[in-house]
């Protein structure tokens, strides 16, 4: 299938299956399709199966956002606990279209978890409640991660009832994006089709310690942890010069400032020299560098804080600025990671490189122990000559049979759904897309971004934080603004918290606001705030059996790290 064909039929609402082979554009079609929502008013919730592709998307894990979490299976109590915990509930009720990306890695299990949630608190019949659900990913790279029973035998998402019941239409990408001609292609083909043996060895002896043609620095991509760290720490310890030490920052709630830290790439603690490899994890907003960009540190800026210099291996010079990783709640910020957004780049896990494409990488698969596994490393690079082969198993060049067998299955799906599509006209299919938006999505058949007409630009209206912000400047207590705004205080304290987590204001802005805390009260209640893994008001409005409103435990939580 084609890309415009498969955007055609995600704006049709159909539950989507969004795959094909590396470099076949699922990114970007997913990054359309998400740009056309917003364009139309329509709420999508982004998430993936692990916290790093989340952050390549800028969402959340779909374990978090669903409130399956790290649970087995859902009791009707655990439902009944989701249906009164309120992020979870509007998370579910204000949603149309949920992403899920890397679905290779989700359980069958945890598929059918999130549409038992879904069902439930929606209160539907529908597959996930009616909800539009794109999965995308290719069962081809990394499988679930299972432990105990499940470990025995792969259990992946196609094989739960929820992806029969959700009647998933596949999109199965065939184009290339990469260089069609290039000898990896028939490498991964052979993997993907089963058929890898001697002669595709052939090719891959041809690289056989052999470094690569390109001038850009191999990352060395291994199956373990232990060999990357040691890697790592080595080659920094035999560059002469003193070492620089950056601290991650981090702002907001235990638990989900933990959460963030196991989901991201970033470091506790960065160490650095002048003449480190290192690789850019985030990015860039102005498109400098962007997540596996490569380079070494030539210097630190002459700042007061001395940040680092990176030469790329473009001769692009670029100063590494602390970037940040959010966790929000419903538009409001509740837990920050501030930190350089580099890493040691000598060496890295394969499973930390999914989702990453690299000029060049020196791969050992002398120690893979998944299937999968080779298919993942040898996707990462751009083409043959930018790979550098130490050692190669058995395992990887497998793929699990399971993934054989359905393969064909999910390209028959494909084709078919293909040929429908041809028999619609372009009018059919763009009222079919004007229906969807307004029946299905509740959204705007008009784009939300401002046009003009007649000439003139039409004004933006300003968003109601802002607002707030301004009446905030003026020193105006809340319960005033809530009153000339006509909104409750609970809604102005969140504007408040939006602001925070935006970093439009801090804590000395609003300091005036304390004065309407009774000192007592406050060290009571952010006693209770600061013993919080996650800050959520009701179980502390709930500890102090109703003495304190929520409005007001809220606004002493404005003043509490």
């Amino acid at each position: 299938m084609q890309q415009n064909e498969a955007f055609d039929l995600l704006k049709m609402g159909k539950n989507i299956f969004l795959t094909g082979a590396a470099g076949s554009g699922k990114t970007y079609l997913l990054n359309k399709y998400i740009n056309y929502l917003k364009d139309y008013n329509v709420r999508v919730a982004i998430t993936a199966s692990t916290g790093i592709a989340a952050t390549h998307l800028q969402g959340t894990t779909i374990h978090a956002w669903s409130g399956i979490g790290v649970k087995d299976t859902i009791t009707p109590r655990d439902l009944e606990k989701l249906l009164t915990t309120s992020r979870i509930k509007s998370n579910y009720k204000k949603t149309k279209v949920l992403i899920i990306d890397e679905i290779s890695m989700l359980h069958k299990r945890q598929l059918d978890m999130i549409d038992t949630i879904a069902r439930y608190i929606l209160d539907s019949d529908k597959a996930f409640g009616g909800i539009q659900v794109v999965v995308c990913g290719d069962f081809f790279q990394l499988p679930p991660v299972s432990s105990g029973f499940l470990a025995q035998e792969k259990q992946f998402a196609f094989e739960s009832s929820a992806w029969n019941t959700g009647d998933f239409h596949v999109c199965y990408l065939h184009e290339q994006h990469r260089q069609s001609n290039d000898l990896l292609l028939d490498v991964l083909n052979d993997i993907r089709s089963g058929t890898a043996g001697e002669h595709t060895k052939v090719h891959l002896r041809t690289r056989y310690k052999k470094e690569p043609h390109n001038k850009a620095k191999a990352t060395k991509l291994y199956s373990r942890n232990i060999n990357v760290d040691a890697i790592n720490d080595n080659e920094l310890a035999n560059i002469p010069g003193p070492t620089k030490t950056f601290p991650m920052t981090a702002d907001g709630f235990g638990a989900l400032v933990s959460g963030l830290k196991k989901s991201c790439l970033a470091l506790e603690k960065l160490h650095l020299k002048i003449g480190a490899e290192v690789m850019f994890i985030k990015n860039d907003t102005s498109g400098k560098y962007v997540n596996g960009t490569r380079g070494i540190i030539v210097g630190f800026d002459k700042g007061n804080d001395h940040w680092p210099i990176v030469k790329t291996y473009n001769n692009e010079m670029i100063t590494a600025y602390p970037e940040e990783w959010k966790y929000e709640d419903n538009g409001v910020v509740r837990a920050t990671l501030t930190q350089v957004p580099l890493r040691l780049a000598w060496a890295i896990t394969i499973h930390k490189s999914q989702g990453m494409t690299l000029d060049a990488a020196e791969i050992d698969l002398g120690d893979a122990f998944e299937p999968g596994m080779g298919y993942v490393a040898l996707s990462r690079v751009r083409s043959l000559n930018g790979l550098k082969l130490m050692n190669l198993n058995e395992i990887a060049l497998q793929v699990h049979p399971k993934i054989l067998q359905h393969d064909q299955i999910f390209k028959n799906n494909s084709a078919a759904t293909a040929q429908y599509l041809q028999t619609l006209s372009e009018n059919e299919k763009e009222e079919w897309h004007n229906k969807t938006l307004l029946d299905c999505f509740g959204g705007s058949k008009i784009k939300a971004t401002p046009k003009k007409s007649n000439g003139v630009q039409k004004i933006k209206k300003n968003p109601t934080h802002l607002v707030t912000l301004e009446m905030l400047k003026k020193k105006s207590s809340i319960e005033s603004i809530a009153v000339t705004r006509g909104f409750t205080v609970g809604t102005i304290l969140s504007h408040i918290e939006k602001l925070k987590g935006l970093k439009q204001i801090d804590n000395s802005f609003i300091d005036y606001l304390k004065d309407d805390i009774i000192k007592e009260d406050f060290d009571t209640i952010s006693l209770e705030l600061e013993k919080s893994d996650d800050g959520k008001l009701t179980p502390i409005y709930n500890n102090f059996e109703g003495k304190y409103p929520y409005s007001y435990i809220q606004l002493v939580r404005l003043f509490v790290k």
